[in-house]
């Protein structure tokens, strides 16, 4: 029995590098994909939200000399990339797919709208939601945070390469220890780098839980799904 009837995946882009140091790593991706199908395959809807980084992050591009809201546009060109890699990965494995973005770019996907991606999900299809919010100054987490609250997902699942939250972050503090859960208000306390603040303050005030955990470990995505304690989950 699934734990959850509907959710909002949200994937980094850098953990799409796998091995490499830029682009998108064939492996780790067909790897994500039948993570994905093996939780479609058990009914879930599944709306998905993924992160540009591999490719390009427009506020790193601002630091460059890159003009900020056109640095946040390759952004969001930089997730469709992503978006339309993974939609391939999926079709190979078999699981029906379909691509929205924020922005009008057909035949690429289908222009984005809350309805076309619940629509989507109510038919079986993984809706991959890609370039951002469509305008610029917003990340990728705030982007999936909108995407969550619009579609009814009832969690948003963070797929990163750490395996939960921590009092510290555990590549750099060996005496960091995990949560396994925490509220909102306790991140802001505790100034926990778990998403961005505006993303963090969308989900509190809609009343959107995430749940933290290592995408990179193959099965673990089953394994949330399962309800097994692998991650953390943040909550009001």
């Amino acid at each position: 029995m699934a734990r959850f009837k509907r959710i909002l995946l949200k994937l980094s882009g850098e953990s799409l590098m796998g091995e490499q140091h830029y682009g998108i790593d064939e492996h780790r991706l067909a790897q994500y994909a039948e993570q994905i199908k093996e939780i479609h395959d058990m009914g879930v809807e599944i709306g998905i939200v993924i992160g540009g980084g591999n490719i390009f992050r427009g506020l790193k591009g601002a630091g460059k000399g890159f003009d900020r809201v056109k640095g946040d546009q390759m952004g969001m060109l930089a997730t469709t990339i992503n978006g339309l890699g993974l939609s391939s990965a999926l079709s190979a494995a078999g699981c029906p797919n379909t691509v929205l973005t924020a922005i009008r770019m057909e035949p690429i996907g289908e222009f984005y709208t809350k309805w076309k991606a619940i629509e989507a999900m109510q038919q079986g299809k993984v809706a991959i939601m890609v370039g951002g919010t469509g305008s610029p100054y917003f990340t990728t987490d705030t982007g999936s945070s909108l995407r969550g609250i619009e579609i009814e997902a009832d969690v948003m699942l963070k797929g990163t390469r750490v395996d939960g939250v921590y009092t510290a972050d555990p590549e750099k503090d060996p005496t960091a220890t995990k949560f396994q859960e925490i509220t909102f208000d306790e991140i802001y306390n505790r100034n926990l780098k778990v998403m961005d603040l505006t993303a963090t303050t969308m989900c509190k005030e809609n009343g959107l839980p995430i749940y933290v955990f290592n995408m990179d470990v193959p099965g673990n995505l089953k394994k949330v799904i399962d309800g097994e304690p692998i991650g953390t989950l943040v909550h009001a």
